[in-house]
C-alpha cells in the first residue's frame, strides 16, 4: 500500500506529507532488509516494546531488527531506536548488535531518540516539537542528530500543516543526553501525562460528590503556570498504545530496579474503573441493560486516528454486551477495525441513523462531528432522550433545554443545583475581608 502511494492508518495531514516526498524523491519503502539496511548511515528502528504475559515490556521484535543490522550492514552505521522502549533497553540493543556482527561490532554506534508524537497531531508534532531529545555515548552521534534534525530546530522546512507558513512558535529544545536518561525521560513523560487525568477523574468523582463543577476547578488550577490546562480532562479516562502500555512498562521496570512506583499503579487502577462509573450512570437511568439499545458515539481511543487500541469504548461495548444490551457504534474512521473484534455490534457511518430508536446514547470519542451533532433532531428519533457524555462535550443547561436527561463527569447529573441537599451538619464559613 505504501508503495502505491497509499496510507495504511488515518493521521491528519500524512497521505499529504508523504506525497510530497514521493513527488520530490525523497522517500522510498522496502521489505528487503538488507536493501533498506545497506543503503542507510543511520537506522532509526520505530519498532516498540509491547506487552508481555506477565505485563513486562516484550522486547523480541527489537532484538530481531537489531540482528537483521548486525547481518547485513558493510558500513558503519548510526542505529536509533525511537520506539517506546524500557530505560536501559539501549544496553540490549548495543549486545546484539555485538554479538551478530561477525567482528565489526565497531562499525556501530547506538543513540536514543523517544518520540513525543500524539495521534491526532503526529505531523504537526513532528514538524513543531517542544523539544527534541537524543541520547548518545559519542560527540559523533550528537551532531549526526543534530544534522538529521536541522530543517526542524532551524525552521527551515514547511510543514503540511500549514503549507503557506508555519506560525511563529518558541524556539525547539535540542537536548543531548545519556542513553538511559533519553530513555528514562521517555517513559517518565507519558507517565506523568496519565498520572495527570487519573488526577483529574478523582477530582471529579469528588465534585459530583458535592455538588462542584470539575472544569472550573481544573480550569482555575491550570491558570498556575506550574500545573498548565493540558491533560486535565474528565471522563472515561485514557486509552490508545502509549499511555497505557507506557504506564505499566514504567510500573514494572520500576519494580525490577527495586523502586515500587506506588503513586503509578494508582493511576492505573483510577484509570481502569472509570468504565465502572460510566456504567453506574446508564444502569441508574435505565436499569437493567437487558435488552436496551445502547448507541455508543466514538470508536476510537481519541479524536482524529482510527487506532482503537485500549479504547475506552472497546472496553464498555464488551461490558454492555455482556449484560445482555443491544449495541450500535457510529464513528468517522474506526468502524472498520472495531468490526474485527466486535462483529456482533450494529455498526453506522451516519450518527443519526445509530440513534434511531435508541434507548441512550454514550458519547465515547471526541470528534468534531459530534461536537457539533444537531441534538433537537437526534432526540425526535431517540426513543429515550438520554445521553451519558464520557467526554464531557456538551453545555448541561442546553442538553436539559432540549429535553434530554443528561449525565456528564464531574458537572452534575441532569437535577437541577437548587435540589441538590446540604448536609445538616454543614456550616457556612466567614472569611473577613483582608484589613486595609
Amino acid at each position: 500500500m505504501l508503495k502505491a502511494g497509499g496510507v495504511p492508518i488515518y493521521e491528519p495531514h500524512l497521505g499529504a506529507l508523504l506525497r510530497s516526498a514521493r513527488k520530490a524523491r525523497r522517500i522510498s519503502f522496502t521489505s528487503n532488509p538488507a536493501e533498506a539496511i545497506r543503503a542507510a548511515a543511520a537506522i532509526f528502528i520505530c519498532t516498540a516494546g509491547t506487552p508481555g504475559e506477565n505485563k513486562e515490556t516484550d522486547l523480541s521484535a527489537l532484538d530481531r531488527v537489531a540482528r537483521q543490522i548486525a547481518k547485513e550492514a558493510r558500513s558503519p552505521k548510526l542505529v536509533i531506536a525511537t520506539g517506546a522502549v524500557p530505560a536501559r533497553a539501549s544496553v540490549n540493543l548495543r549486545k546484539i548488535l555485538s554479538a551478530h556482527a561477525n567482528g565489526r561490532s565497531n562499525r556501530f554506534r547506538v543513540a536514543s531518540n523517544p518520540d513525543f508524537l500524539r495521534e491526532g497531531t503526529a505531523v504537526s508534532d513532528f514538524f513543531h516539537p517542544d523539544r527534541i531529545v537524543v541520547g548518545v555515548e559519542e560527540d559523533s552521534s550528537a551532531s549526526d542528530l543534530r544534522a538529521i534534525y536541522s530543517p526542524i530546530v532551524e525552521r527551515s522546512s514547511t510543514c503540511p500543516v500549514h503549507p503557506q507558513g508555519c506560525p511563529p512558535a518558541r524556539e525547539t529544545e535540542f537536548v543531548v543526553t545519556t542513553i538511559h536518561s533519553a530513555e528514562l525521560i521517555k517513559q517518565a513523560s507519558d507517565s506523568f501525562l496519565a498520572l495527570k487525568i487519573s488526577y483529574a477523574n478523582v477530582l471529579a468523582d469528588i465534585c459530583e460528590k458535592i455538588g462542584a463543577d470539575v472544569e472550573t476547578v481544573t480550569h482555575a488550577m491550570g491558570l498556575d503556570p506550574r500545573i498548565g490546562t493540558q491533560f486535565l480532562n474528565t471522563g472515561l479516562g485514557f486509552g490508545g498504545f502509549c499511555l497505557p502500555d507506557d504506564l505499566q512498562a514504567f510500573i514494572q521496570w520500576s519494580a525490577s530496579v527495586g523502586i515500587d512506583f506506588a503513586i503509578l499503579k494508582a493511576a492505573e487502577r483510577i484509570n481502569e474503573e472509570r468504565i465502572d462509573r460510566c456504567l453506574d450512570k446508564v444502569r441508574k437511568a435505565l436499569g437493567a441493560l437487558q435488552g436496551k439499545r445502547i448507541t455508543i458515539m466514538g470508536l476510537a481511543f481519541k479524536a482524529d486516528t482510527d487506532d482503537i487500541r485500549f479504547a475506552p469504548s472497546l472496553r464498555l461495548m464488551q461490558r454492555l454486551l455482556e449484560e445482555g444490551a443491544e449495541v450500535r457504534a457510529s464513528d468517522p474512521e474506526a468502524i472498520a477495525r472495531t468490526k474485527a473484534q466486535f462483529p456482533q455490534v450494529s455498526y453506522y457511518a451516519d450518527s443519526y441513523a445509530a440513534l434511531r430508536n435508541a434507548d441512550a446514547a454514550i458519547i465515547c470519542t471526541d470528534w468534531d462531528i459530534f461536537k457539533t451533532l444537531d441534538w433537537r433532531r437526534a432526540g425526535k428519533v431517540m426513543v429515550r432522550k438520554l445521553v451519558i457524555d464520557g467526554r464531557n462535550l456538551y453545555s448541561h443547561k442546553t442538553m436539559l433545554d432540549l429535553g434530554f436527561e443528561y449525565h456528564s463527569f464531574g458537572r452534575g447529573t441532569s437535577v437541577p443545583a437548587a435540589a441538590i441537599e446540604v448536609p445538616e451538619d454543614s456550616q457556612e464559613t466567614v472569611v473577613p475581608a483582608c484589613a486595609p
